[in-house]
């Protein structure tokens, strides 16, 4: 059997089934592995997602054709039986699992195996191929435990709020910010969401996930509570309008990229936690071997090093070029694997500022 999944221009595409997965360009029918601005795209005819998905694709697509699986629900595609299995990235995120003339093939979209309150845990899939995401696919990457970041996290707003500083942590509105709100001590003063943060959070309230009290900065009438809140907000609020009302506060980025010294550096926050919705290496290996999979076809991230280390450690492997990520990710790569170089050689200066 010729390979049942291959990449075309406008996605990947499951040849006897006649569906693609995460498309970039329009198609007639598209499986979304979840709701993320480089996965989930609008133009398409048909969109088929997990059920625990839809409300969070609906609001950020908008009206369009979304049809719910539950997962595990096995549905007929064409000839290929297809089901979703959670992926542990955000709310509604999924992997996707095709059969067909007894192969079976795994699409992992985004995932990650650290714990996470705000959506089910990866499941893993027994497949012969499976397609994995490899956005952290160096060994550099290794995350400590979730708790640990939120304890880091707590602390760092329980100190700023007795300095009498408002604590402001960016993080990306859809997935991270609710898996940071989870974590918050909400005895340590209010919670300010970012209107992009807000609207999310509420989606994911009403998808039944249990999240802490938060309010708009327009709520709070008593300005003095500005001084111990900690605010959620997205990347793009920093160094806006919207932040003068804070005055002397504190900043923050929540991002995996956070472990490399030359990402903290052009964010210019007061602090950098390192929580990542993407498996770290660890993470891949363990999913990768979990899956039972002969064959791993590596997307979006480190592909040549990871297919290289596949290969040399008994894995068929290769390479999909997609058009998932953004530029942040490609600067952070860079970063990586200067700083895996340095550490391999001792050299001390890599990675510093240029001049």
């Amino acid at each position: 059997m010729s390979d049942m999944v291959v990449v075309r221009k406008e996605g990947l595409y499951c040849v006897p089934g006649q569906f693609y997965i995460d498309p970039w360009r329009p198609v007639e029918r598209a499986i979304i592995t979840h709701a993320h601005a480089d996965h989930a795209r609008v133009g398409h005819g048909h969109y088929l997602s997990a059920q625990s998905g839809v409300k969070v694709l609906q609001s950020r697509l908008g009206p369009v054709n979304i049809q719910g699986l539950a997962y595990g629900e096995r549905i007929n595609q064409n000839g290929v039986t297809v089901s979703l299995h959670p992926a542990g990235h955000v709310l509604g995120s999924a992997q996707v699992r095709m059969e067909c003339g007894g192969e079976v093939w795994v699409a992992s979209g985004d995932y990650k195996l650290e714990s996470d309150p705000t959506c089910l845990p990866f499941e893993p899939v027994r497949c012969h191929t499976f397609i994995t995401e490899s956005t952290f696919g160096l060994p550099i990457y290794r995350w400590q435990p979730s708790q640990e970041i939120y304890d880091e996290i707590n602390q760092w707003w329980r100190k700023n709020a007795a300095e009498g500083r408002t604590s402001v942590l960016f993080c990306y509105a859809f997935g991270k910010a609710q898996r940071i709100l989870a974590g918050l001590d909400p005895e340590i003063g209010p919670i300010i969401c970012h209107g992009a943060a807000q609207a999310l959070t509420e989606v994911y309230r009403a998808s039944g996930v249990v999240l802490p009290h938060t309010v708009m900065v327009g709520d709070v009438t008593d300005k003095a509570a500005l001084k111990t809140a900690i605010v959620i907000a997205p990347p793009s609020a920093a160094g806006s309008s919207w932040m003068k009302r804070f005055g002397d506060y504190s900043d923050a980025f929540a991002s995996g990229w956070m472990l490399l010294r030359g990402a903290r550096r052009r964010r210019g926050v007061d602090r950098g936690f390192v929580l990542s919705d993407h498996a770290d290496w660890p993470g891949l290996m363990r999913a990768i071997k979990a899956t039972e999979a002969e064959r791993v076809i590596v997307t979006h991230g480190s592909i040549p090093i990871m297919v290289r280390w596949l290969q040399q450690n008994g894995w068929q492997a290769g390479g999909f070029e997609t058009e998932y990520g953004d530029d942040e990710a490609a600067d952070a790569v860079n970063d990586a694997v200067n700083e895996a170089v340095a550490s391999a050689v001792g050299d001390k200066t890599a990675g510093a500022p240029h001049a």
